[in-house]
């Protein structure tokens, strides 16, 4: 690596982790140093101190500008960037980044986004530098599904984790987007409840790690796509099914796993004539599993690399910034 030809420290701050890639003038990751100083480590750390550390892990220069997504923007994070509220542009947000003050270094934190509907209210924080990496041509992967083709203008977008999102995008604008808890819910489930005795030789903590090729996992996604609905009491009967019927624990997780996915790709997926086009935001496992679910439920899916997604975001943001936006005036 040739710390002098990076141009960028991006950051992918989050609730439970942190990354920080250092980028050349191409969006390329020259280095990456990572760990798990999420939200609550860096409160209890210090945001400043957590970040210094990581910068100083690849000897990136303190001139260096460093660009942070994700929870350090939070109110419970290192300085709050106010919400922009939908329907947003992308180059709004873009235009919205927030500097820290009074450290040393250029540090300036993106936004989220806030959809202010009494009736069904929710927030990001991170996964709008997502959106902008995908709006900015994140390197995609071919089409599978019921039809191939080009990702259209208009586009309905999943990005899975602790809370997935779907969102509906229109060339550069966020029209609209639902949370959901599904990866919260897996670990408080397989943690805390009485699910936890089923899940007999899984790794709790290590959120969900299921083989999607198990036909466990399969079974129970086909059986959640059908019936959503049905959510709560396909929950309990994988603790029936593992006094009744012995089931095992790397099955009870699998299942665990199906159903969950399945309510959640159920409910979000457009029910309209034909098969939906979903780009997938998603990296590793993850990826791997809501492919499954995607296809499985019809979808046309095109996957975006969810990590190459916040580089070229956070680049793309750093690109406008640099061009004399609103946020670099303020500095």
């Amino acid at each position: 690596m040739t710390e002098n030809a990076a141009v960028l420290a991006a950051v992918d701050w989050g609730t439970s982790r942190f990354r920080l890639w250092l980028l050349d003038a191409e969006g390329r990751a020259l280095a990456l140093s990572q760990g798990p100083e999420g939200l609550e480590a860096g409160r209890r750390l210090g945001f400043e101190a957590v970040l210094r550390d990581h910068l100083s892990r690849l000897s990136a220069p303190e001139t260096l500008p460093v660009l942070i997504c994700g929870m350090a923007g939070s109110h419970q994070g290192w300085i709050e960037a106010p919400y922009v509220d939908l329907p947003a542009s992308l180059d709004r947000v873009a235009e919205a980044v927030v500097p820290v003050p009074g450290i040393g270094l250029d540090v300036r934190i993106v936004p989220g986004l806030a959809k202010r509907d009494q009736s069904a209210p929710d927030v990001m924080r991170g996964e709008e530098t997502q959106l902008m990496g995908v709006a900015a041509g994140a390197p995609t992967g071919a089409p599978t599904g019921a039809n191939g083709g080009a990702m259209p203008g208009r586009m309905q977008l999943c990005l899975p984790g602790t809370h997935s999102k779907w969102v509906a995008l229109d060339g550069r604008r966020v029209e609209d987007f639902t949370s959901y808890l599904t990866g919260e819910l897996y670990a408080l489930l397989s943690r805390h409840s009485i699910l936890r005795h089923s899940l007999t030789g899984v790794d709790a903590e290590a959120g969900i790690q299921v083989d999607p090729d198990n036909p466990v996992f399969a079974a129970a996604l086909e059986r959640a796509l059908a019936a959503p609905e049905r959510l709560l009491s396909a929950l309990f009967s994988i603790r029936a099914a593992g006094l009744l019927d012995g089931l095992a624990g790397v099955d009870a997780a699998a299942r665990l796993s199906g159903v969950l996915i399945g309510a959640e790709v159920a409910t979000a997926l457009d029910r309209g004539d034909g098969p939906a086009a979903v780009t997938l935001v998603a990296s590793g496992g993850m990826a791997r599993l809501y492919g499954a679910a995607l296809a499985a439920a019809g979808a046309v899916v095109t996957t975006v690399d969810a990590d190459r997604a916040v580089c070229a975001g956070l680049m793309a943001v750093a690109s406008k910034d640099a061009a004399g936006g609103p946020a670099r005036r303020r500095a």
